[in-house]
């Protein structure tokens, strides 16, 4: 479930901090919200896809991390982010 290229560039270019960022925590979280939203669309269809579930579960579990490092940085800037990717609730 690999992410396209231009899709890459797309998210990379929405949520870099400055012109040459490409693997800040923001990025990283975008890149994963964008590959968990394909996976668990993936496994509404093939629910018997047990290893793709895992790594599905690997992926929101580093997102977690990833937003617990903003979270303790900048809250401002954590709930900026949230919102613009529309998860937490």
């Amino acid at each position: 479930m690999a992410l396209l290229q231009e899709k890459k560039q797309e998210i990379i270019e929405a949520y870099q901090v400055h012109e040459t960022d490409t693997g800040s925590a923001e990025v990283q979280v975008a890149m994963l919200t964008e590959r968990i939203s394909k996976l668990s669309e993936h496994l509404k269809a093939n629910k018997k896809d047990h290893s793709s579930r895992r790594g599905l579960l690997k992926m929101i579990g580093q997102r977690k991390r990833l937003l617990t490092y903003i979270m303790k940085k900048d809250q401002a800037h954590y709930r900026e982010l949230i919102k613009r990717l529309g998860i937490r609730g």
